[in-house]
């Protein structure tokens, strides 16, 4: 068995591994529910790459990724649901629908109009999902309204965001932002009361309502709150990397540095940050 660029040859290795009597036992033995982690992972492991700006990881991760819709696949054929031609064939099918003003005749000649057009025809597809559905006999999802469509697996802050925007569309969403800042002022004053009444159910609902509050901020001045903490964590994560450089360059342990000796070298990381953001 030979590498390839051929998808086929990705389809033939998936089946090889697969097969009862001479694929590979941890393959075989997968479903569903235990590669959907794995899936997930590889999302954002190629979000990854593309934030570090590395174009040889963003290949493997990529690659790694289409691997799992191969394996779903797979699985999916072996009990007779789908393949892979039928993916590719829903997901063809699904781009050509939704973009009329360049495979059909269309008067959506804007961003906005594009917009609207492609959700009205995302709802045209969810009623028809749903009559299929009522055809074979599939029970109907018990989850109703207008927030039911947003999934529950997102990571919280994207969900969040998502159910925001959702709510917003039907006009229940602030004007402007600086009401935001006064609701963030609440919770956070709502939280340290929880803090000193020492209830802990409670400080875990008033951080939620805090952070809930902190993602429509950043819905409002347009920058998406998933993406916003994932450039704080790299911040953090470079700024500490210093912190034990320096530690260690000076014969330290970090584990016997005092929190006065690593706040300096803290901010004499954010020191270095801001000369190297006047000079470029």
């Amino acid at each position: 068995m030979e590498p390839s660029k051929d998808i086929a040859r990705l389809l033939e290795i998936m089946a090889a591994l697969r097969q009862p009597d001479t694929g590979c036992p941890w393959d075989i033995e997968q479903s569903f529910e235990t590669i959907k982690p794995y899936t997930i992972e590889e999302a954002y492991e190629v979000a990854d790459a593309i934030e570090r700006n590395d174009p040889d990881d963003l290949c493997e991760e990529l690659g790694d990724l289409l691997l799992q819709v191969v394996f779903h696949a797979r699985i999916a054929e072996e009990q007779g649901l789908f393949s892979f031609g039928d993916v590719v064939q829903a997901i063809t099918r699904k781009m050509i629908r939704r973009h009329p003003h360049v495979f059909a005749r269309s008067d959506a000649d804007t961003p906005e109009a594009v917009k609207a057009q492609w959700d009205a025809i995302k709802q045209a597809e969810k009623r028809e999902r749903a009559a299929r559905r009522t055809q074979r006999g599939m029970a109907e999802d018990k989850a109703k309204g207008l927030l039911a469509e947003v999934q529950r697996s997102f990571p919280a802050l994207t969900e969040a965001l998502k159910i925001q925007e959702k709510a917003a569309k039907v006009g229940f969403d602030w004007d402007k932002p600086e009401p935001i800042l006064d609701k963030i002022e609440e919770e956070i004053a709502e939280l340290r009361e929880a803090l000193r009444d020492g209830a802990q159910n409670r400080v875990q609902d008033e951080l939620g309502d805090l952070l809930f509050a902190l993602v429509n901020i950043g819905r409002h001045v347009k920058s998406d709150p998933e993406q916003a903490l994932r450039g704080t964590n790299s911040k953090f994560r470079r700024r500490f990397r210093h912190i034990e450089e320096s530690l260690e360059k000076q014969g330290e342990d970090i584990h016997h540095a005092t929190l006065e000796r690593m706040e300096e070298l803290w901010q004499d990381a954010k020191h270095l940050e801001r000369q190297a953001d006047t000079t470029e």
